[in-house]
């Protein structure tokens, strides 16, 4: 809850949003930035709707004892949004609704609101990236002719369940150095959902140079903008060490990895939202030798969600 109050009667102005249909909620930074990101801002828990719900909730104007307020009209608005991250100060809306709920005149008691959006389109995920942050939010704003307008914000999240593709082929590929080093590698399948398990093999044809160890990174490729002002980012979500010690002729390594086991929040695959950003994922494949010359060959996948939350 908010107070507000400048000179004139302080009124407390609330916002709240009923629970999502399956009442899911997750954790959401508050930080509006990079920067901000560095300052211990706290997380708050947000409700985690589909693209198909109605959004609604309440605004509560609290006044003192025997206090009055004079506005100019009461409102809310629901808002999809992208921001660059470089473009500050401007931003995207690709939803923007609005509804009125009263008109302009006095308050002589507290007063609650209910409102409902109905139809809502949200045909994005919400997304928090290394330069571009897609958002849904509701704001609620009590004009007034003098001591400055009233508003209050409350996010929430939008998650998008996917059916299990049909074709999902697995992965096969050689890499190597002529004459030195040979090795195939083998995974299952080439989408995941994002509570999946990365399970494959390595099968070493050829070692003729001294490995050290071998590793394997699950990585988050970000373009956002266009032209001038595309920026790519890359940040490994986690790698962990597949092999310690040098390989022989014919050996085989096993690959399991737990993709709920990452401590950084995994996204589906994004492709071009809203023509202003993209996220894929690789599987990265690192070979050190004994003088920590590094070997590496990237594989995309497909990420895609199978439950909310």
């Amino acid at each position: 809850m908010s107070m507000f109050g400048f000179g004139g009667a302080a009124v407390a102005v609330a916002l709240t949003l009923n629970p999502s249909k399956s009442k899911t909620t997750k954790e959401n930074g508050i930080a509006l930035s990079p920067e901000q990101k560095d300052c211990g801002a706290q997380l708050e828990s947000v409700h985690v709707f589909e693209v198909d719900e109605d959004v609604s909730g309440t605004v509560s104007l609290t006044l003192p004892q025997g206090k009055k307020l004079e506005h100019l009209g009461v409102k809310v608005e629901l808002f999809g949004r992208i921001e660059m991250f470089y473009d500050k100060g401007n931003h995207y809306d690709f939803t923007s609704l609005v509804k009125e709920l009263e008109v302009a005149g006095t308050l002589f008691d507290s007063k609650e609101f209910q409102f409902e959006f109905k139809n809502v389109e949200m045909p994005y995920e919400s997304y928090k990236g290394l330069n571009v942050r897609l958002r849904y939010f509701v704001r609620a704003t009590v004009t007034r002719s003098y001591n400055g307008t009233i508003t209050k914000e409350c996010e929430y999240a939008v998650q998008m369940l996917t059916i299990e593709p049909e074709i999902n082929n697995s992965i096969k590929m050689e890499v190597g150095i002529e004459d030195c080093l040979h090795i195939e590698f083998e995974y299952e399948k080439q989408k995941y959902h994002l509570n999946d398990i990365i399970i494959g093999k390595i099968y070493f044809l050829l070692v003729r140079i001294k490995i050290k160890h071998m590793e394997l990174a699950v990585i988050r490729r970000e373009s956002a903008g266009t032209g001038p002002n595309l920026y790519n980012e890359s940040e490994t979500m986690t790698k962990f060490e597949i092999m310690d010690g040098a390989p022989v002729k014919g050996e085989c390594v096993p690959v399991r990895l737990f993709l709920n086991g990452i401590p950084s929040e995994l996204t589906p695959t994004y492709r071009n939202i809203n023509n202003k950003f993209s996220v894929k994922y690789y599987l990265n494949l690192v070979l050190v030798d004994e003088e920590d010359r590094r070997y590496f060959k990237q594989q995309e996948i497909t990420m895609w969600r199978k439950t909310l939350g």
